[in-house]
């Protein structure tokens, strides 16, 4: 009888323990789904996004290439949602025939807000200018200004002028209609948009393609990132970050088509490099940010965090301060505190090509041929020194800039992956 009953509490203890484990598999297995819906429905908010849009098309109070396309035909629609925060919707775009990414600011553009949330986005003052009335000659002098205050004086800012007014000319009339200037307006105040405006003719940006109030669309890259491997996001947390570093880097292109797209992001540090518009600085030098195509070719993915020297300068001048972790915008554009005065000082330390020559070390180093592999180490740690207050610093960046280009191209230009 003992035996029996013995065997019978084991048996309740097992069901009851399965029954446990079930049930927590069960919880558990709901949490994730519930918590992955809930972030997917506040980080993809197309729908909402392209209500606004619409909405101030249809009455209209904006205007632009693609919001026929959008609103009226419906020839423009949101795929999948690539979107990483709520108030920067991205979606790949089918556009007819052709594939985009739809860019979308769900937010007011917070300009060089340090890391502090931007206000949510009002209507009542979205497209609020140009007013009725105004000119095409007053609203050129308004982008005048704009850009005067923004990339100060520039002998050639009468020439971005009419470049802006020309992509504005959406239906290409020859002509710039109050919605279609209230447009330009808008995306002007988005770094992104402008330094794409500005490097359209270059081959590492991606070409714009389209908008419709602050909305744009620009062409879609195959890989958007230096890096081959999509992990969803719960399995992400759970990877150590040092794991996930050596994990990268298993997953990517061949050595000479790694060393081809390096060469495309030092190519992309010479365009913004004290170009015709003045120098502009990167402030998030992450993989993620950098994509490249079939070619292999660099294409740059997200610019939102490139912004003009003056302006970051302009904005950082006065800001308090108790140390140097004080002093940084994005991740990667740094000044130093004044400890007499304890505000932030305006000189960045590091220059673009430091901070790309430190994300590209273990990209190239790792697989690089032998009888480079000591000369391009060598040349990378001289790049990731330089500092922007060494005396011929300019020289020295162009320099460093050329020998890196030349070791690499030397070293690829007979493959075929050249």
């Amino acid at each position: 009888f003992s035996s029996v009953l013995s065997k019978g509490v084991r048996f309740s203890y097992m069901r009851m323990k399965y029954l446990f484990i079930s049930w927590l598999v069960v919880f558990i297995g709901s949490w994730v789904m519930y918590v992955q819906y809930s972030t997917y429905t506040e980080l993809c908010r197309g729908h909402d996004c392209r209500k606004i849009i619409c909405d101030k098309y249809k009455t209209g109070v904006i205007d632009g290439s693609a919001c026929s396309s959008l609103c009226a035909k419906e020839t423009l629609y949101f795929g999948k949602c690539l979107s990483t925060k709520p108030s920067n919707q991205m979606y790949l775009g089918i556009w007819g025939n052709l594939q985009g990414v739809i860019k979308c600011q769900m937010e007011e553009a917070a300009q060089l807000d340090f890391g502090t949330d931007p206000e949510p986005r009002k209507e009542i003052i979205l497209f609020d200018k140009p007013t009725r009335g105004t000119t095409v000659e007053k609203f050129k002098e308004m982008v005048y200004g704009f850009f005067k205050a923004k990339l100060g004086e520039q002998g050639n800012l009468s020439e971005l002028v009419n470049i802006i007014l020309s992509f504005a000319d959406g239906n290409k009339d020859g002509r710039v209609s109050l919605p279609e200037a209230k447009s330009a307006w808008a995306l002007l105040q988005l770094d992104e948009f402008l330094l794409m405006v500005m490097l359209q003719d270059k081959e590492h940006t991606p070409k714009l393609m389209g908008f419709c109030g602050d909305l744009y669309v620009i062409e879609r890259v195959e890989y958007t990132s230096l890096y081959g491997v999509s992990l969803p996001w719960i399995i992400e947390l759970l990877i150590p970050s040092g794991f996930r570093r050596s994990m990268d880097q298993w997953f990517t292109p061949s050595w000479p088509r790694k060393a081809k797209i390096a060469i495309g992001l030092l190519e992309f540090v010479e365009d913004i490099f004290h170009g015709p518009y003045g120098n502009f600085l990167m402030c998030d030098t992450s993989a993620k940010n950098l994509g490249y195509n079939d070619k292999y070719d660099l294409k740059m993915m997200d610019m939102r965090k490139i912004v003009p020297e003056m302006n970051l300068k302009e904005m950082i001048k006065d800001r308090p301060c108790e140390s140097d972790m004080d002093c940084v915008y994005g991740t990667d554009c740094r000044t130093l505190c004044d400890q007499s005065k304890m505000r932030c000082t305006t000189e960045v330390i590091q220059p673009n090509l430091a901070k790309v020559c430190q994300l590209l070390k273990d990209y190239l180093l790792r697989g690089a041929p032998s009888d480079i592999h000591e000369e391009l180490e060598k040349q990378l740690y001289l790049c990731i020194a330089l500092k922007v207050s060494a005396n011929q610093m300019e020289m020295e960046h162009s320099l460093i800039l050329n020998n890196l280009k030349t070791l690499l191209w030397k070293k690829i230009s007979h493959t075929t992956d050249s």
